[in-house]
């Protein structure tokens, strides 16, 4: 390719038609009209001397030499945009921006809160976009559609860059008047019904085998370990839901220390160390290689890693 025959917008058009796949919405995405697009496609075939996308009945798909060329594509805007970015600080105080943020409702319940404090003293044109894990995908956080990502994960792509928010036990939280509180031990633990809660990572969720316990999560393999296995009477992927069915029957819900101690003043239900040891989780924030340089996301990460130290 002849650089001085390329106009560097034409990048921009490609990358964005590669992740849409769709002239229309890719268009919509620039703010040009559905012509200027379907002739900036034109333009790009001629550059590449390849269809680039083509139609199929599953919508446009790009050919092999647009997926060799979409991550080098990807990585020399990211680079331009470095170039020309102004060479000064980020001012938080001055900034207009909405960050978009995938949370767990458990990050969004402990770590949010604060996090949003801090944005109103500080930084009070800065908005959050806070999202489920079920709006996301890997593919939405490496194409820079989602600034950054904040869970518990099993796995991560790995060209991600990743924290450690902080680490968290896990608490036992049941009604005041819950009996097993008459004899609370390992074994009244076992014996009493329970309610499964968790949203690991991001995407739809599917449903819950009870019998396959590698795949029920911290609580229950720790069980496992022991050669035991609790009955659960409800799944949910709701913290904040599973805390509401436990304080309205006899239901036992274990669950990340710093969400049950957001129920401390509530007088109806109470808190108890687990009957038995339960490995620490991690909580994670996670975010595309694109971003790594940008002077808000670096600020934001510093932000976040701050209030995870000081909580």
């Amino acid at each position: 390719m002849n650089l001085e025959r390329a106009d560097l917008n034409l990048l921009v058009y490609l990358d964005v038609l590669l992740r849409e796949r769709n002239v229309t919405r890719a268009a919509n995405y620039l703010g040009l009209s559905q012509p200027a697009m379907s002739n900036g496609l034109k333009r790009l075939r001629e550059l590449f001397d390849d269809p680039l996308l083509v139609r199929t009945r599953e919508g446009m798909m790009p050919t092999e030499r647009a997926l060799e060329l979409q991550p080098m594509v990807r990585e020399a805007l990211a680079a331009i945009d470095r170039v020309i970015q102004p060479n000064r600080d980020f001012d938080p105080g001055a900034a207009r921006r909405t960050f978009r943020i995938m949370a767990s409702d458990y990050a969004e319940s402990t770590l949010i809160p604060p996090l949003l404090k801090q944005l109103r003293e500080g930084a009070p044109g800065i908005s959050l976009d806070i999202m489920t894990p079920s709006d996301v995908s890997f593919v939405d956080v490496e194409q820079g559609k989602v600034d950054m990502v904040i869970n518990r994960f099993d796995s991560m792509p790995q060209s991600f860059h990743q924290a450690t928010v902080w680490r968290d036990s896990f608490s036992c939280v049941m009604r005041a008047d819950n009996p097993i509180l008459e004899d609370y031990n390992l074994q009244s633990y076992l014996r009493a019904q329970h309610i499964w809660v968790s949203k690991t990572g991001m995407g739809v969720g599917v449903g819950v085998n009870p019998e396959d316990v590698q795949r029920l999560g911290w609580v229950d393999e720790a069980i496992g370990r022991l050669g035991e296995k609790r009955t659960i009477s409800v799944f949910t992927r709701h913290y904040q839901v599973a805390m509401l069915l436990a304080e309205q029957s006899d239901l036992i819900v274990t669950v990340p220390t710093r969400l049950a101690l957001l129920a401390r003043d509530n007088p109806r239900v109470l808190r108890r160390e687990p009957p038995l040891e339960i490995p620490p989780l991690e909580l994670k924030m996670a975010w595309s290689p694109l971003l790594q340089q940008s002077a808000p996301h670096r600020w934001l990460r510093r932000l976040i890693l701050d209030i995870g130290r000081h909580l």
